[in-house]
């Protein structure tokens, strides 16, 4: 089956790019209202009314694979929206699911595992007679940290068609939940056992609670799924009285040092104390790394990889090189942040046997991690508008500027450690290339080259904020592009390597787009992108986000993540805005849709 989760076309509500305040309330905590974090020297389409139904095309179906509040892990209760304790949903599918995967459990397509993250929650659509974060009692806020984190889900095709459905209750031994109540995590890399991690309740700082803002993710080539904890910095209070020496640090990752909450804080430190940094001040940089399950072992635990670093990861994907060396991209979803990737020390082993496998479960453990430096060829042209420059082209080259290699940092001033844990802080004294929000980055296992999804920056050019240049080429970017990086001899575990816009997204009547040279009038407005012809293929219900679609091997079966519905202002349990799937209030979900024929999907 396919791992690559393939997005769709953001659309909704406009604030900042194109979402609903509710949206920038819960997923990055109104992150875009506070100062840009990156203070170094280093050089969506209005207001769309939609029904409030899941719409597929003619010849197509859909159904509803699973939902806030199913049971995943035997003996789960059945959902009860007024009586939610966290003991129930610790056992139930979670809340705001993003990135979607689907595992193979057999050779004939029959049988698979569906791993989803679990990225936010909202408690205004969670509970009903919602009045604050400050009014939630603590098993209600309980109940939040357990709808927070990743579920794995057996399920079985039907009947041979393109529909798949949860598998029935006696066949489930893989399902499982972790989340951000309980759930332990294993560190591993340079960080783990460094001073930066040891706290209170973990002395040898080896193992963490929790996972938080998981994101979108990956699928390896060795059959487990990476998982990007994203808006970490929301989670926390008490910044204002950390240690003076830590403040910079928390600063840089959005954490307010000058008050001990912040606009949108979920006030968790009512139920666990480690979310209080002026208590617990190492807590936050145990968390923003890239997770690591193995959905075919339930036994497992979990890992946060420290060797790929820490930053807002949005997700983590990986190809082999020629070399047989792993290579994982991944982006920094931040205004004005960088594009990354990790090279393993150790080379992929190739087989099914046991011994593989047990290979492969460590290649992300140790390695060498770079950042991306963008070159011009037309800088002087640049001024803003979107204007290709005299040449006909955004492009450049560009390198991978070292990091830091196992132990041994090539950052002046800072340690291997310290590297990892403030990759922000590295970027920035390395002089990495400020980037407009780099969220998926795709390596295409037929051509070998790299597409960036950079989302937008509303706040390129604006005021003192970095100007345009050919890279991020407009002035108040509100729709964003796709960056197309090719590496030197097509060699993944290359240094330099050349970059180009294919497509600088928008309405393609605005003059500041462009579509690769394709014909303006046969694309669709497109906005937080991906390249090509699109046609709108599916819509989802009002206030929905489209999340993780994933295509199977076979083409016979699409999988979507209806992302938070209903999330739109004023909205409430008593008083929704979206009442998908069931008619009664939101639950966000999983749907699969198949062509009524059996055909491929999207011919």
């Amino acid at each position: 089956m396919s791992d690559r989760p393939r997005p769709l076309p953001l659309l909704g509500t406009t604030r900042h790019g194109s979402r609903d305040a509710m949206t920038c309330l819960y997923r990055c905590a109104n992150a875009c209202d506070h100062p840009v974090p990156n203070t170094s020297d280093n050089p969506y389409f209005g207001d769309l009314a939609t029904l409030d139904t899941f719409v597929v095309p003619n010849g197509y179906d859909h159904a509803v694979l699973i939902r806030w509040g199913d049971p995943v892990v035997p003996g789960a209760p059945a959902f009860d929206l007024r009586r939610q304790t966290a003991a129930a949903q610790a056992r139930q599918f979670g809340y705001n699911n993003d990135f979607v995967g689907v595992l193979p459990l057999d050779k004939g397509g029959r049988r698979a595992l569906l791993v989803v993250n679990h990225e936010y929650t909202n408690e205004e659509l969670m509970f009903p007679g919602f009045t604050s974060q400050e009014a939630l009692t603590v098993e209600q806020v309980k109940v939040a940290m357990a709808a927070h984190g990743m579920s794995v889900v057996e399920i079985e095709r039907v009947a041979g068609t393109g529909q798949w459905r949860v598998a029935g209750s006696g066949r489930r031994p893989y399902n499982r939940r972790v989340d951000a109540l309980s759930s332990t995590f294993e560190l591993t890399g340079p960080v783990a056992g460094s001073s930066l991690v040891k706290t209170a309740a973990d002395p040898k700082g080896r193992r963490v609670v929790g996972t938080l803002n998981n994101c979108a993710g990956g699928v390896t080539p060795w059959g487990t799924v990476l998982s990007g904890e994203e808006n970490f910095d929301q989670y926390f209070v008490g910044g204002d009285a950390a240690p003076e020496a830590d403040k910079p640090q928390l600063a840089r990752y959005g954490i307010t040092t000058t008050a001990r909450y912040r606009s949108g804080s979920r006030r968790w430190e009512r139920v666990a104390d480690r979310f209080d940094l002026a208590r617990h001040p190492n807590e936050a940089n145990r968390h923003g790394w890239i997770v690591e399950i193995d959905p075919y072992d339930p036994d497992s635990r979990p890992r946060k990889h420290t060797a790929l670093g820490r930053f807002k990861h949005e997700g983590a994907n990986v190809i082999v090189a020629r070399s047989g060396h792993v290579v994982v991209y991944m982006g920094d979803d931040e205004r004005f942040d960088y594009l990354y990737k990790f090279v393993s020390d150790k080379k992929f082993m190739t087989g099914d046997s046991w011994v593989a496998r047990r290979h492969n479960l460590t290649l992300l453990e140790s390695g060498t991690l770079y950042v991306a430096q963008f070159g011009q060829t037309s800088a002087a042209e640049i001024d803003g508008s979107g204007a290709l420059p005299s040449d006909g082209a955004f492009n450049g080259d560009g390198r991978w500027i070292k990091l830091v290699s196992g132990n041994r940092s090539y950052v002046d001033g800072m340690s291997a450690a310290e590297v990892l844990t403030f990759t922000r802080l590295a970027g920035d004294r390395v002089g990495a290339t400020k980037m407009d929000r780099p969220e998926d980055v795709e390596p295409s296992p037929h051509t070998g080259k790299v597409y960036v999804a950079l989302t937008n920056n509303t706040s390129r050019g604006v005021g003192s904020n970095p100007k345009p240049d050919e890279a991020n080429p407009r002035t108040a970017n509100r729709h964003g592009r796709i960056l197309e990086l090719v590496e030197d001899r097509s060699d993944h575990t290359a240094e330099t390597f050349t970059w180009s816009l294919p497509i600088v997204c928008g309405d393609p009547a605005d003059p500041s787009t462009y579509f690769a040279g394709y014909d303006k009038t046969r694309v669709s407005p497109i906005s937080c992108p991906e390249r090509g012809h699109l046609k709108q293929f599916l819509t989802v219900p009002r206030g929905a986000e489209t999340c993780g679609p994933f295509v199977t091997g076979d083409n016979r079966s699409l999988f979507v993540a209806v992302q938070h519905p209903g999330e739109t202002t004023g909205a409430t349990v008593d008083n929704p805005a979206s009442t998908w799937p069931d008619g009664d209030h939101a639950k966000p979900g999983v749907v699969v849709t198949w062509r009524l024929d059996g055909g491929p999907v999207g011919s």
